[in-house]
């Protein structure tokens, strides 16, 4: 079985756009694949095909949207208000139940058919919010449970999984896309590209880490206004 081909869960996001450099760093062929989920902002997806066209790679959309009818989460709905930090006793309400569990479940079978058997995601422990999808033991758990269902030899790759958001702008930095990283990706919970609204979780999480970053260069260079 040939190891030089790989699947990257792209959403246009910081993450997962790092994490399709570090794909094309690491593999000959690399490919992406992308949901709509009924997430609330319909712009993340042309983000993401226009990443994917700048970097030369294969774009495929697939429809799940029926995650947004059987859960209820504030990046699906937009009556609810959205958590501003996680709950003590409680997942934010930005967590969408199965949501990676869908996306890689999808993902595995999209990449079988195409003869692909290492599948790239941008999920981290580290700055994992309270998303149980997002810890080590659950990419683990399915990897195998994959392998099983399909009997299949697949390897789920996850360059972010130890790290904190000062060190995945830092392997954006050293990857050569820190500038498209920060102005062509979409974190922001809120719809707004690049340096997003400021003040949403994703956000402040993501600005923090770029702020820790850059005062470790001593480069101001990059900061916002």
């Amino acid at each position: 079985m040939e190891r030089n081909k790989a699947l990257v869960v792209f959403s246009g996001g910081q993450d997962s756009t790092t994490c399709l450099f570090w794909a094309l760093e690491n593999f000959k062929e690399v490919h992406t694949i992308t949901f709509t989920y009924g997430q609330r902002h319909g712009i993340e997806v042309e983000m993401a095909r226009k990443i994917a066209e700048k970097a030369g790679v294969d774009f495929h959309l697939t429809d799940i949207a029926a995650i947004a009818s059987i859960g209820r989460n504030s990046l699906t709905d937009s009556s609810i208000e959205m958590d501003q930090k996680k709950p003590a006793d409680s997942f934010p309400n930005t967590f969408v139940p199965g949501r990676n569990l869908f996306f890689i479940s999808i993902a595995a079978v999209y990449a079988r058919e195409k003869g692909i058997y290492d599948i790239v995601t941008g999920v981290s422990q580290t700055d994992f919010s309270g998303y149980p999808d997002c810890r080590d033991s659950f990419i683990r758990s399915l990897n195998v449970t994959l392998n099983l269902a399909m009997d299949e030899q697949f390897v789920i790759h996850t360059p972010l999984m130890w790290i904190d958001k000062a060190q995945t702008w830092a392997l954006a930095d050293r990857l050569g896309v820190l500038e498209l990283v920060r102005k062509e990706t979409l974190t922001c919970y809120n719809g707004i590209p690049g340096d997003g609204c400021g003040h949403c979780p994703a956000c402040r999480l993501r600005n923090e880490g770029l702020r820790k970053y850059l005062e470790g260069q001593g480069d101001s260079s990059l900061r916002s206004e």
